[in-house]
Order: C-alpha cells, then sequence, then structure tokens
C-alpha cells in the first residue's frame, strides 16, 4: 500500500516542488503567461483530446455532473451559514471555501490513482467546476454580477464540445487528435510546476482566521464528498474522484481574483498555502481512504 500510495503523490510532489524551488532560486517563470496558456490552450485541447477517446457514455458524464453540482451546492449552503455565524465577509471567504484546485491537483492525483477512468472522471469534475468558478465565484468576489464573456471561453467551448462528442460518440481525425493529445499532455506538469511557483511566492499573513478556514475548506469538504459517496453507494473509480476533489485545497486562483479586486488577498494567501501544505500531508490517508 505505501508502494502505491508513493506512486501517486511522488510525481506530485517532485513537479510541484520542481516550480517552487525553480522560483525560490530566482529563475524567471513568467506565471501569468503559464496560467493563459494552460486555461486557454492546454486545458481545452486536454478536454477535448481525454473526452475523445473515453469509454464514458453521456449518462456516466452527467452522473459526474450531478455529484459534482450536489458537492459545490452543498459546500457552498455549508460554508455561507458558518460565515454567516462568524460575521466573516462572504466576498473573501466564500470563494476560497467552495472552490477548491480541482485542476492542478485534482486531476494529477486522479489520473494517477485510477488511470484513464480517473483522468476523464476528473476532467468532468473540473470542467464543472470551472464554468462555476469563472461565473458564480466571480461574481462573488468582483460584485458585478455574471459576464457574457463566460460563454466566449476556450474552456467552456471545449466542454461543449466534448459533451458533444460523448453524446454522438464522435471522434476527432487521427491527426487532429494525436496534435491536440500531444499539445493536451502539457497541461498537467505544467499545472503542477505553477502550483509550486505560486506557493513559493505567496506571502501568507493573517494565520488565525486564514488557518482556521484551510482547515474548513478540507474538513468540510470531505465530509460533503463521504457523505455523498456513501449515501449513494458509489464505488470503484467514481468513489476515489469525488473524495479527492471534494478533498482538494483552496485554488490558487482564489488568490488572483482576491488580489486583483482587492479582497482580503493576503487572508486568501493564507488559505491557500495552509490548505496546501495540509493536504499534502494527508494525502497517504485521503488516497488509502478513496482507493
Amino acid at each position: 500500500m505505501l508502494t502505491t500510495l508513493w506512486t501517486i503523490i511522488a510525481p506530485v510532489l517532485f513537479c510541484a516542488g520542481v516550480g517552487f524551488f525553480w522560483a525560490r532560486a530566482g529563475k524567471p517563470f513568467d506565471t501569468q503567461m503559464v496560467t493563459s496558456l494552460v486555461t486557454l490552450v492546454t486545458t481545452p485541447c486536454l478536454i477535448v483530446a481525454t473526452m475523445g477517446k473515453t469509454n464514458l457514455d453521456l449518462q456516466a458524464l452527467m452522473e459526474v455532473a450531478g455529484l459534482a453540482v450536489t458537492v459545490l451546492a452543498t459546500t457552498f449552503v455549508v460554508s455561507a451559514v458558518i460565515l454567516r455565524l462568524t460575521g466573516q465577509p462572504f466576498r473573501v471567504f466564500l470563494p476560497s471555501l467552495v472552490f477548491p484546485n480541482t485542476g492542478n491537483m485534482g486531476i494529477p492525483l486522479c489520473m494517477l490513482a485510477f488511470g484513464e477512468a480517473g483522468l476523464a472522471l476528473s476532467l468532468a469534475w473540473m470542467m464543472l467546476y470551472s464554468v462555476a468558478h469563472f461565473s458564480l465565484g466571480l461574481a462573488i468576489v468582483s460584485g458585478q454580477g455574471f459576464s457574457l464573456k463566460l460563454f466566449r471561453h476556450p474552456i467552456l467551448i471545449s466542454v461543449f464540445l466534448a459533451v458533444a462528442m460523448v453524446a454522438f460518440q464522435l471522434s476527432l481525425p487521427e491527426w487532429l487528435y494525436n496534435t491536440v493529445s500531444l499539445i493536451g499532455d502539457l497541461t498537467i506538469p505544467l499545472m503542477l510546476i505553477t502550483l509550486g511557483v505560486s506557493l513559493s511566492q505567496l506571502k501568507v499573513r493573517h494565520l488565525g482566521s486564514g488557518a482556521g478556514f484551510a482547515v474548513l475548506r478540507l474538513a468540510s469538504g470531505f465530509a460533503v464528498g463521504w457523505g455523498l459517496v456513501t449515501a449513494l453507494n458509489i464505488d470503484g473509480p467514481l468513489r476515489g474522484v469525488v473524495l479527492i476533489e471534494s478533498t482538494m485545497p483552496v485554488a490558487v486562483f482564489n488568490y488572483l481574483l482576491a488580489k486583483a479586486y482587492n479582497r482580503g488577498a493576503e487572508e486568501v494567501a493564507a488559505m491557500v498555502v495552509i490548505s496546501t501544505l495540509l493536504a499534502f500531508l494527508l494525502l497517504p490517508l485521503l488516497l488509502s481512504y478513496a482507493l
């Protein structure tokens, strides 16, 4: 079991470590450019390539989407109630509690733990969370409501393409599949290296509220995910994906939004760093339970 866990955790740790120590050594790394490349190009290619070859049917895709929506909605309600009871600002803490790192950490872990099935399921999960984060999450932080620009985002366009390919059992020409697959293969290493770089650059302050809400993010996510798979008697790779994705730490993108809209960026930075460190420490326990 320990060997199996290490084969899953080691690639994530080492890739993130490359980014962390690269930045600490003062080497150049254009985080904004790489983030844009991953968001606008490589992730859409990974979604289309994976869904074009996956064995998932439309019913399985809808099942994953339904579970993701249930976890998202439940976490949203629980977090909102806790913030109201503690008197903490919604626009600062709610997105960080609701939107975990389903991409940079969740996808690699699910792929390494469950192979192609884990990759396809976690991508479907991430697609829904990305759409919600770019719409609901952005609306909460900015206070400006929803934007129609969302419908022009490449990730959302790739989601529509992926769903159509699964629904109508369409496949790409071999030359096009090889192209988008090659570009999509860049996504996971770039995600993990960028995560490491971002963690090295965050300045952690306000540890009190940041630490408390970091623990809340992990605990509430696992509780909701565990409750769902137990109540519905879900097993196999889908069970593991629900547990892993639900228990991921705060996404770095929450910090970028908080900084852009001046919504307690230092508190959010503390949540990102502490929840990520705790997640790494608790990964053996989470994976041993999810496998």
